[in-house]
């Protein structure tokens, strides 16, 4: 990941001679994904590469729809360019299938500017978070295996039926998972648009977030 270290943390003491050496964030980080989720590495230079990957692998064997084709390439290097100017890493798509029907999530992992103070609580930022959020958005603090982090989760109208004027609803929850030594958040945004199997799909997200390990040096 490359993240900055924050200097002049605090020594808090434990009767022991303290290591002389600043806390260093960590380096990188890990997930395990289910089998069925496709990642795309958010590097300009690889990006393009692993959406063309996808497409050909999902059209394979299609040759009568060029401009679905072309349609879902583009959507894909939208989201990968918006994703990236927002300090996104890596992108996971759900190519899991129920019969026939591919069961559409996505992940997005995204590091954050140094935008915490070390004095601010994570009770604070979850106060921002319900503060700023949807109407309705449920915000509370968990501990993962990394420690606590904040975690937030929304139900917010991402389309209406043309046919139907039925209103498609979308669910998203986002863990912002502070970096040691840092002022920064990895933040894991997951989201679905299938509303109706959205508290089964949060399950499965929750327990994605909790395989999240730090690599790299760190002493904090």
């Amino acid at each position: 990941m490359g993240i900055p270290a924050q200097q002049g943390l605090e020594d808090r003491g434990t009767g022991q001679v303290p290591d002389s050496s600043p806390p260093e964030p960590p380096s990188d980080y890990s997930l395990i994904l289910p089998d069925g989720w496709y990642r795309i590495p958010l590097d300009p230079e690889q990006c393009t590469r692993s959406v063309d990957a996808l497409v050909e692998r999902q059209f394979k064997g299609i040759d009568n729809q060029p401009h679905a084709k072309r349609q879902v390439r583009n959507d894909l290097l939208d989201q990968a360019d918006q994703a990236i100017g927002n300090g996104g890493i890596e992108m996971y798509l759900s190519l899991q299938a129920a019969g026939p029907i591919t069961i559409p999530a996505s992940l997005l992992v995204t590091l954050t500017p140094e935008v915490r103070e070390a004095d601010k609580s994570l009770e604070e930022v979850a106060r921002e978070l319900a503060h700023s959020g949807p109407p309705g958005i449920e915000t509370t603090i968990e501990t993962l295996p990394t420690g606590e982090a904040v975690r937030t989760r929304s139900r917010t109208e991402a389309a209406r039926d043309d046919a139907t004027g039925e209103v498609l609803y979308s669910t998203s929850l986002d863990y912002y998972v502070p970096v040691p030594a840092t002022g920064s958040f990895l933040v894991l945004s997951f989201s679905t648009p299938l509303d109706m199997i959205a508290d089964a799909l949060v399950k499965l997200f929750d327990a994605v977030a909790r395989t999240l390990t730090w690599r790299g040096p760190t002493n904090a």
